[in-house]
This record gives structure tokens, C-alpha cells and sequence, in this order.
């Protein structure tokens, strides 16, 4: 079985992160890959509505974790002191995956590509004086005179999706 790569895509507040995350999970399905998916969230999940199975379960119950299994879907709520980098996620969880998107996860030492939106706001993330800056694979930007040190894409250039995809799945951190 191949190695499981993983990748962040990161930005600002409604840079347009998922979006672009469900683009290139789109792209590398296309292309036949198993993509799986995280999320790092600012605020805690909504654990269902009160009074529900299983908001019962999480909260009256205490329980460490809970799996939530429906046709079509299965949901893992899991009761952490600490959070979790994405790495160690992607190995606990994701068994078998080609490729990880991990999204958000800013300050995680694995490569990422970067939203700017000039739309959302007025700077990216990259800074070329970070020491993290090689982390950077590519910035996909609305701006037409943003330059960087990395790989820049713009939205309007032709094809941008199949390079990025590409570029990814080279850049992408392979996990031991």
C-alpha cells in the first residue's frame, strides 16, 4: 500500500479555504486518489441539539467517545484534553488515504497552500521572513500583483486546478 501524503490549505477568514479543499479533493478523486479530509476548527463542534441520542450520550453520559452511524454517514465525536496536529490525525484516523487535506492547521510543519482573496482581506498569511515560509507550496490569489517567493496561481490562469493538484501531490508531506 502507498505512503499517505498530507497537505494543508490555509487563509484568512472567508478566504475561500473549503472551497478550494472540496476543488482539489474533487481533482484528485478525478485523477482516481483516495482523499480524505479534516478540519480545524476555531470553536467547538455542535454537539447535536439538546435532547437528542446523541447529545445524551456526549454530555449526560460523559462518554470519551461517541460513533454516530445513519445510512450513508458515520460521525466520530471524540471527548480530547488536548487538540491533536494534524499528522497524528491523519495516522489515527485515515488509514489508507492517498492524499490528506488538512484544513486549517496554520502552525502544523507540514507543507501548505494559501487562499488570498484580496475580496477578504488585505494580506496573506505568507510572509517570506517567517522561518516556516519553505513550508509554502503555492498561494492561489485573486490579486494580479502579488508576488511571492513560492509558487503563485491565479484564479483567472487556465488550467490553475490540474497544476495546483499536481504541484500538491509532489509538495505533499508523505507520512512515515
Amino acid at each position: 500500500m502507498a505512503a499517505t501524503r498530507i497537505i494543508s490549505i490555509i487563509g484568512r477568514k472567508n478566504a475561500g479555504k473549503t472551497t478550494l479543499a472540496v476543488a482539489l479533493a474533487d481533482e484528485f478523486a478525478r485523477k482516481g486518489r483516495r482523499v480524505m479530509m479534516m478540519k480545524h476548527a476555531a470553536n467547538p463542534v455542535d454537539v447535536d441539539r439538546s435532547g437528542t441520542d446523541s447529545y445524551r450520550h456526549m454530555h449526560e453520559g460523559k462518554a470519551e467517545r461517541v460513533l454516530v452511524e445513519s445510512p450513508g454517514l458515520r460521525s466520530i465525536i471524540e471527548r480530547r484534553a488536548e487538540q491533536s496536529g494534524p499528522e497524528e490525525l491523519a495516522r489515527r484516523y485515515f488509514d489508507g488515504a492517498d492524499i490528506v487535506l488538512a484544513e486549517g492547521f496554520s502552525s502544523a510543519p507540514i507543507p501548505k497552500i494559501e487562499v488570498f482573496r484580496r475580496a477578504a482581506n488585505d494580506t496573506p498569511l505568507y510572509q517570506a521572513s517567517l522561518p516556516t515560509a519553505a513550508l509554502w507550496c503555492a498561494i492561489v490569489t485573486d490579486d494580479d500583483r502579488f508576488e511571492a517567493d513560492c509558487t503563485v496561481l491565479r484564479f483567472r490562469d487556465t488550467m490553475w486546478m490540474q497544476l495546483l493538484a499536481s504541484m500538491a501531490w509532489e509538495r505533499a508531506k508523505v507520512l512515515e
